[in-house]
């Protein structure tokens, strides 16, 4: 079973696929937020049973600005891909991929370039890692 993970900015959405068996994530691509039809092809060429979008929460918990404009995408999303969605905290993901891209040393604009995907991934392999213990 694949599964989809997704980190949705406000122009952009990283993309990322489980393996088969659901032990690793890999990035994928990085699409416009508005190309819901890349991501219905993604979900056909992949054989996606399952989405996981990153929810971004304030440190206390609570759901700001950009996490309501999260769950109005995930809206939007339910109305054309009929597989179960569900989100995962991404608390702090992009500042972590944003240290694993300065760690390697890559250029701000080629940081530009993949930081959603990796954070994508991010999402995706907490979320695997959280269904393995609970195995």
């Amino acid at each position: 079973m694949r599964i989809m993970g997704l980190d949705a900015g406000e122009k952009r959405i990283g993309v990322a696929v489980s393996d088969p068996l659901g032990y690793i994530a890999q990035g994928i691509s990085i699409i416009k937020r508005e190309n819901i039809k890349e991501l219905k092809k993604t979900v056909s060429d992949y054989n996606i049973e399952k989405i996981v979008v990153g929810l971004p929460k304030n440190m206390d918990g609570s759901i700001g600005e950009q996490g309501k404009k999260v769950l109005d995408f995930i809206e939007e999303l339910k109305k054309e891909i009929n597989l179960p969605i569900l989100t995962w905290d991404e608390r702090l993901t992009t500042k972590e991929a944003e240290r694993v891209l300065l760690r390697a040393d890559l250029s701000r604009a080629k940081r530009k370039k993949v930081i959603d995907k990796l954070a994508a991934v991010l999402i995706l392999q907490s979320y695997l890692d959280s269904q393995r213990t609970k195995s």
